[in-house]
Parts: C-alpha cells; sequence; structure tokens
C-alpha cells in the first residue's frame, strides 16, 4: 500500500532519542511498522550516527565531551531536514547519493575540529620579563658555606653551554629570538653560591631600560660585600634575590629606584 507521506530525519531522530511527544511517537511507530523505506532510512541515520561517534572518540578524544559528537551530528542532520526531507533531494536521489550529502554534512562539521588538530594556534610570543618565571627559575644552589664562599676570589658567572642555553630558552617558549635580545643568566649568582643548574638559570631580557642586568650585578656585589663582611645571613641573602632580585634591590639600595654609576657601589646604608 503506497503511503502518501514520509517521517522526516527530524522526526526519526527525535523517535530514537525518546523526544517525540506520545501521541506523534505512536503515529510514528505505525507508519514505521508499515513503511519500509522509513525503517531503512531510520537505520541509515543510526548507523551514521553510530559511525562518527566512534570516529570522533578514536580521533578526538580531548577536544570535546564524550556526547559532542552524537550532538553535533543530530543538530548538523536536523537542520538540513527541512531542505533535504524524505519528500525532499536525499530521499529523491536514493541511498547512494543521500550517503554523499550525508558526508558532505558531516565534512562541513568535523573541519573546524579537525584543523584545529592539525594547525594549532600559533603560541604567542613571550613577552620579556624582568624576573624569571618562579615555578620555571626558583633558584638552586650548591652547599658552601660563608666562609668557604667567601675565600673564592675568582666570582666571576660561567659560561652557560650552548645547549644549557637551548634548553632555559625552550622552556620559556623563546625560539627565534634576535641576536643579542636575550642573555642567560644565574637567578642566584655564583658568587652567592648559586649552582649551574637549569632551575637557577633564566633569559634576561637586554631591552628592559630600567631594571637590567647591570642593575643586577650590582645588587648581586651588595650583597657578596654584605655576606663576606659578616652583615648578612648567606641563606638570608639566597632566598631574597631569587624571590624578587627587584624587591632585593630596593631592600638593599633603599630606593625605588635603580642607582646610577658609582652610586650603586658607593651608597653604603646597611
Amino acid at each position: 500500500m503506497p503511503h502518501e507521506f514520509h517521517l522526516s530525519d527530524r522526526e526519526l531522530l527525535m523517535l530514537a532519542d525518546g523526544e517525540l511527544p506520545p501521541r506523534e511517537a505512536a503515529r510514528a511507530e505505525t507508519h514505521l511498522a508499515a513503511c519500509w523505506e522509513c525503517r531503512t532510512r531510520k537505520q541509515e541515520l543510526e548507523t551514521a550516527i553510530s559511525e562518527f561517534v566512534r570516529f570522533q572518540r578514536s580521533s578526538f578524544k580531548s577536544t570535546t565531551p564524550a556526547d559532542g559528537p552524537k550532538a553535533l551530528l543530530r543538530a548538523r542532520v536536523a537542520q538540513q531536514a527541512d531542505i533535504h526531507s524524505h519528500s525532499g533531494l536525499l530521499f529523491f536521489l536514493g541511498p547512494k547519493l543521500g550517503w554523499a550529502a550525508l558526508l558532505l554534512i558531516l565534512i562541513s562539521g568535523l573541519t573546524p575540529l579537525i584543523w584545529r588538530q592539525i594547525v594549532p594556534e600559533r603560541p604567542l610570543q613571550p613577552v620579556p620579563s624582568t624576573v624569571p618565571n618562579p615555578s620555571l627559575t626558583p633558584g638552586a644552589t650548591v652547599l658552601l658555606s660563608q666562609p668557604a664562599l667567601c675565600r673564592e676570589f675568582n666570582v666571576n658567572n660561567k659560561f652557560v653551554p650552548v645547549a644549557l642555553q637551548k634548553k632555559v630558552f625552550a622552556e620559556y617558549g623563546i625560539r627565534g629570538a634576535e641576536p643579542g635580545a636575550y642573555e642567560i643568566d644565574y637567578l642566584i649568582t655564583p658568587a652567592l653560591g648559586g649552582a649551574d643548574d637549569i632551575h637557577n638559570l633564566w633569559p634576561e631580557s637586554n631591552r628592559m631600560a630600567l631594571w637590567n642586568a647591570h642593575v643586577k650585578d650590582a645588587l648581586e656585589d651588595r650583597l657578596r660585600a654584605m655576606v663576606c663582611g659578616g652583615q648578612l645571613d648567606l641563606h638570608v641573602a639566597q632566598r631574597d634575590i631569587s624571590t624578587n632580585w627587584i624587591e632585593a634591590y630596593k631592600k638593599y639600595f633603599h630606593t625605588d629606584r635603580p642607582l646610577h654609576g658609582n652610586q650603586q657601589s658607593g651608597r653604603n646604608r646597611f
């Protein structure tokens, strides 16, 4: 017996999810029992959803919640249902062309997800900072007493191997920096017992006009002089410079701004 109407894709999806009102659901079930074409279409939609969910879970586990792909497909199909219902183009073209049209719908929904996976967003260039990231550079020291430290005369910072410098830049997400833009510096200088350790190294920007490397060098000299003069505990000096060297400078030089030239070495109020 020929049927004067067929269930739309939207109705089939809502019936499968139990979202149709009871009266409409009963009517749809009665129709399905007598209509081979609608039963076939319902099976096609359910199969497409299952395959899509399986593919999404295997390829994009971390991008969307578990029910996301299923809901996405249903929304896409439901959106197209008003245009490509059973009485429209998809149903008229038959299973092969109908599946091709459905595939286009899936591709249109998947393309943004696939693109985000293949071409990740370009990371922002790090903004030069006057102090290191404490989670990357908390500071590290060697076991050295105050008398042993002060007996050493060669207290210049050791050269950091190129391989270690590259690791520091990688830790901070700095790639392709201009020559001379940064220098790998010790947070706790070896003159205060600082270690040759990646946790004690950071890329100090040379573009900072105010709180720059020369200012930090002056602080390091001041702290060493105080430690070796018996005016400051070594561990306190290490803690202060590693916590925030700028605040340490303000504390030990009694100023809110860097001093210049002889003021940094000559001013001695501690």
